[in-house]
């Protein structure tokens, strides 16, 4: 969704489950408006965490106008099968993209190619690049062909449905995904305590909130050094991000099985919108 709409939204890493929420992409022109629903990856869910980003799954499932299938060179085709068969029956026109295709070799992409044609035979199926940004023209030339007409839904300067704060949360989650392993990741939530913005700095107090005790330590580190590298990378995107500087102070906070109580998920934005 990054490339196309043409900013940074949407956190990247390579591991499971980076995107939690759904986070729509708004890209303007003269005559049209696209708007783009990033969700969290298919998964069977195993907390109640899990069952609210299925739920966005399923939301924009029924919303779309257009299904935009992101699979790659690396992931097995057969999985999400239950998924593809509910895609095959949606009244949506379907897109399938082949992502990653600087990882792979034209062979292995043309019978990636063929097998989708043949799954889904009424899907238009794309090889791309997202990182090279290749045939990403071509998808955004399909895309005006197919959406339907209708009013514009938000205003023309709108990029995102997500405030400012979502994204200083999503910031500092993507630098806890890149750099603890294991479990640690997906166990935490960051909150934005303070989000007080001045003329040329940005003042910030963010809690990182974690499932259990044992995992306070390890994202703080030792003598306060992991916490501190992912202040100061996140910093850094903030200050990219927001065009000014910024001071951020981060806690971490023990939030016991947070990830399985309905209050404190609708209290992180995790209710159905």
């Amino acid at each position: 969704m990054n490339v196309l709409v043409g900013e940074r939204l949407s956190i990247i890493t390579s591991k499971m489950q980076t995107t939690r929420h759904r986070i729509k992409g708004i890209v303007n022109g003269d005559d049209f408006q696209i708007v783009y629903s990033d969700t969290p990856g298919i998964l069977k869910p195993n907390y109640k965490l899990q069952e609210t980003m299925m739920k966005f799954v399923n939301t924009a499932l029924i919303d779309a106008d257009i299904i935009i299938y992101v699979t790659d060179v690396v992931e097995s085709p057969e999985k999400n099968e239950e998924y593809i068969e509910r895609v095959k029956s949606s009244e949506a026109a379907v897109i399938v993209l082949i992502n990653k295709i600087d990882l792979s070799d034209q062979e292995k992409v043309m019978k990636l190619y063929n097998y989708w044609r043949e799954k889904l035979p009424l899907a238009d199926v794309y090889a791309v690049s997202a990182l090279e940004k290749f045939n990403v023209a071509q998808i955004f030339d399909r895309l005006l062909e197919l959406l339907p007409e209708g009013p514009a839904y938000f205003p023309k300067d709108e990029l995102t449905d997500r405030n400012e704060r979502f994204f200083v949360s999503e910031i500092i989650r993507e630098k806890i995904l890149i750099y603890y392993d294991k479990e640690i990741p997906y166990s935490v939530e960051v909150e934005v305590e303070e989000f007080k913005e001045e003329e040329k700095i940005l003042n910030l107090s963010c809690v990182i909130h974690v499932n259990r005790e044992s995992q306070k330590g390890i994202i703080i580190g030792h003598q306060g050094q992991a916490l501190k590298r992912v202040g100061t990378e996140a910093r850094l995107d903030m200050e990219e991000f927001f065009q000014k500087k910024v001071f951020l102070q981060l806690f971490v906070k023990v939030n016991k099985d947070w990830r399985d109580k309905d209050r404190t998920l609708g209290g992180f934005g995790y209710d159905m919108e």
